[in-house]
């Protein structure tokens, strides 16, 4: 007898892609079809502020992770980056798809000049004098205000199409927006260029689609494994303990990158103050078979570099914009 699982997700287009693309393949490899229930999240009714201000560990999730602990679905599609490092009591992610690329990219008004080929720590030079860069996150903020002084950032919300929208009636010179989102709703002429890992490192879970389920639900998990690859949850796992051990949110300017070599895992995790005058970088690479404890090695090198300080001012920065009249 063919089932219908029912499958929580956010109502913005790229949520909704993602969400189709799951559904897709669990019906190709099982003929289950799935029910999409749209969940309107903090983060989809709050936008027209930045989410640091609101708490922004889990303003994307957390309704549709209630729904999920309630049974009212059967699973839940996110992206990656949008989940807490810590999983609410018990959920888990039985399944991960193949990573997009995981790059923030440089998207230019329809119709600008095509941008010259340089160097990722030159890309700056081409923006002009005190060019207007829209961004809702603080992780971007920090890292390119060190890599362009001279730009002046201004806080972008709403879905990929609205952030577009407004760039392209003059809001902005220039917004930054990440790599896997234009490529899945298709508008990969409007990358105007990808930001090196180096320049500016991705935020943790970047160009993943993660699916979450409840932990005692042996037979929707079983469902939902052939889906995994193994390559991506390896460096999901890394990404997430690098923030799980800093304690770090959507509030903190935190970035981490981890990529499969062979049977290695490397990883590159990043720190900064908010305003990017200083940014504490680290490396690490182990056995594949132990991301989590690459993720917590190269998060303790960062905390004994000083990292925690910086990680306070923020959260109290933040905290202070958000109880401002």
């Amino acid at each position: 007898m063919v089932t219908s699982l029912r499958l929580g997700t956010r109502g913005s287009p790229l949520a909704l892609w993602q969400a189709e693309r799951v559904a897709a393949q669990i019906h190709a490899r099982s003929g289950e079809s799935c029910e999409l229930v749209v969940i309107k999240t903090t983060g989809d009714r709050l936008t027209d502020v930045s989410l640091s201000t609101v708490g922004g560990k889990n303003v994307f999730v957390k309704e549709i992770e209630r729904a999920l602990q309630q049974g009212d679905i059967d699973l839940a599609v996110h992206s990656a980056k949008d989940m807490p490092a810590e999983l609410p009591d018990g959920l888990a992610i039985p399944a991960v798809l193949p990573r997009e690329d995981a790059r923030d990219a440089v998207v230019l008004p329809t119709g600008a000049t095509p941008l010259p080929e340089l160097p990722p720590c030159e890309l700056g030079n081409a923006f002009g004098q005190m060019p207007r860069v829209g961004s809702g996150s603080v992780r971007r903020v920090a890292q390119l205000s060190r890599a362009w002084p001279t730009a002046r950032f201004r806080l972008i919300r709403g879905n990929v199409d609205t952030r577009l929208r407004k760039l392209d009636t003059g809001d902005y010179d220039l917004i930054i927006l990440a790599v896997a989102g234009l490529k899945r709703l298709g508008y990969h002429d409007r990358i105007s260029a990808a930001i090196d890992p180096d320049t500016c490192v991705p935020a943790p879970g970047q160009g993943i689609i993660a699916i979450e389920t409840r932990a005692d639900d042996p037979e929707t998990i079983g469902r939902l494994e052939p889906l995994n690859d193994a390559p991506t949850a390896g460096a999901l796992m890394a990404e997430r303990a690098v923030v799980a051990r800093l304690g770090g949110g959507c509030q903190v300017p935190i970035g981490a990158f981890a990529e499969r070599l062979g049977d290695r895992l490397t990883l590159r995790a990043v720190v900064a103050s908010l305003d990017g005058s200083r940014v504490l970088r680290r490396e690490g690479a182990e056995a594949a078979t132990d991301p989590r404890a690459l993720g917590v090695a190269v998060a303790e090198s960062l905390l004994e570099d000083g990292a925690g300080p910086l990680l306070e001012q923020a959260k109290t920065a933040t905290t202070t914009e958000t109880s401002t009249p």
